[in-house]
């Protein structure tokens, strides 16, 4: 019986939602296991007699299997989807997934680089060669201004400000911010504009960018990845780092040194405070840490 629904909501997916083949398969794989659900449980319920009730019982089926939360509200997104094609071909008449809740989904804080491992990586790179003078800039204007990856790829000449110690960042959805740029990196920025980039054969089109390859072109992602994972294998520094660490010890550092968390918000980019908040997480891990090194109850 279950399977003449499985059909339309497919169909559904397809054609009124317009969503990918995968996206497709794996709302119909989810669908499959609420039907097995409800074949052992009731197996001559419809889509019009579900009640929250069976919803939750389902969910608690789930979870006992030892689905984690995220496949969970996975899940739950389907169930969604598909009671917005019954009600729309009129299969039921209410909406049971409508008080329907969505697992808590526990915050990973991120690993961080402490000062001194920063420092590490930075001083490990040999300056003497041009990509290494160019590779020197990159991690320090990284941790200095907490960018983004994508936002150090398309860092531009006419973006920086070093006069006056600020740069132009052009973030998600084309929003621009003015970022402080502290004077380690100013200062490893301009020796290699002023000995190395300056001598590159720059492909057009590639003219504003600010790090490029040897071959004059802009920089990959992937290449930055390489670039830091070879730092930071020189340094002797073990943790699995990428780009993205350099910005997440970026804004925790400024945490931990009492820095108001609006201003880390502009800096970093983030549209709404609660994606910023997530350092303050971070901080009283820190502080915990801290109680439990240095207070004598705690040892």
């Amino acid at each position: 019986m279950w399977d003449i629904y499985k059909k339309g909501f497919k169909a559904y997916l397809q054609l009124e939602k317009s969503l990918s083949e995968n996206s497709v398969e794996a709302y119909v794989h989810d669908f499959d296991k609420f039907a097995q659900f409800l074949c052992i449980n009731d197996p001559q319920i419809i889509p019009g007699d579900i009640k929250l009730f069976h919803l939750e019982n389902f969910l608690k089926w789930i979870g006992e299997l030892g689905m984690t939360p995220s496949s969970q509200s996975r899940i739950i997104s389907g169930l969604r989807n598909f009671y917005k094609y019954c009600l729309q071909e009129q299969i039921a008449r209410t909406d049971p997934t409508a008080l329907l809740e969505t697992p808590k989904l526990a915050k990973h804080l991120p690993d961080i680089l402490t000062f001194a491992e920063i420092e590490a990586i930075s001083n490990a790179i040999d300056v003497s060669t041009p990509e290494g003078a160019r590779n020197k800039a990159i991690i320090e204007t990284l941790y200095s201004c907490g960018l983004r990856v994508s936002e150090l790829v398309n860092l531009r000449l006419s973006c920086l400000y070093l006069d006056v110690g600020y740069i132009r960042i052009i973030g998600k959805g084309d929003k621009e911010r003015l970022v402080p740029i502290g004077s380690s990196a100013i200062k490893y920025i301009n020796i290699y504009r002023e000995n190395i980039r300056v001598h590159l054969t720059v492909i057009p089109g590639n003219e504003d960018f600010l790090f490029l390859n040897r071959r004059g072109r802009k920089l990959s992602r992937v290449m930055i990845f390489i670039v830091i994972k070879e730092a930071a294998k020189l340094a002797g520094v073990s943790k699995n780092i990428s780009p993205h660490t350099f910005r997440h010890s970026f804004a925790t550092h400024l945490v931990e040194g009492g820095a108001d968390l609006r201003a880390i918000q502009e800096m970093l980019g983030h549209e709404s405070i609660t994606t910023t908040e997530i350092y303050t997480h971070l901080d009283r891990e820190y502080l915990r840490d801290t109680l439990q090194q240095f207070h004598p109850a705690y040892k």
